[in-house]
């Protein structure tokens, strides 16, 4: 795994992705990892890219609820995996004209909310769980022409977390809750059971 930083992670994706139809690219980490701000930097960096979320394959609250899963949203078995895998086959064959996105004040998921661009060749998609190595994740593997995991430090991913929380109106005290009862858990298992990625791009503050 080579230690690198966002400018040449853009280097080495229009590199890549030079005479390719398509890449698909895996950019992993922790919940308030700052994946989603990096891929949408990339995307701006890199020829025909788009940022692609893995946040609009998360399983409806209702459904959630009715399994008992409900306060574990964002962990593996609160998403749509295999939903998700055939929508990451229907890219790499260029098929797929939109993606779910997700609303974050809402918590809902709004199918088709995203447009995937025509031109688009590069798909730097992000997520927790692209490289999590056990079923049905693991399948997702093969697809993958470039991985990159994201590593923060526990205590910034706590005041990032805390304070995504508060911002969304929650009360420090439920926002440090919230933090350590189940994104943090969820951070732990991306660092923890995830494959090697081949890069790795490291935050300190």
């Amino acid at each position: 795994m080579t230690e690198i930083d966002a400018t040449e992670l853009a280097d080495i994706l229009r590199r890549a992705s030079v005479g390719r139809a398509r890449m698909l690219v895996a950019l992993v980490g922790a919940p308030g990892s700052g994946k989603s701000t990096l891929a949408q930097e990339i995307a701006g960096q890199v020829p025909h890219a788009q940022a692609i979320p893995l946040d609009g394959f998360h399983r409806a609250n209702d459904a959630l609820a009715r399994a008992g899963l409900l306060e574990r949203k964002g962990a593996p078995e609160t998403f749509d995996a295999p939903g998700f895998a055939r929508f990451l086959h229907a890219l790499a064959e260029g098929t797929q004209a939109h993606f779910p996105a997700f609303d974050r004040g809402r918590d809902a998921v709004i199918p088709e909310g995203g447009r995937i661009a025509p031109d688009t060749r590069v798909f730097v998609v992000e997520g927790n769980y692209l490289l999590l190595d056990e079923a049905p994740w693991q399948d997702l593997a093969p697809l993958w022409d470039v991985t990159v995991t994201l590593d923060v430090s526990q205590d910034e991913l706590e005041r990032r977390l805390v304070k995504r929380w508060t911002d969304h109106g929650h009360p420090e005290e439920d926002a440090l809750f919230r933090a350590h009862a189940n994104d943090l858990v969820n951070a732990r298992l991306v660092r923890d059971r995830s494959r090697r990625a081949d890069y790795v791009i490291r935050f300190t503050g």
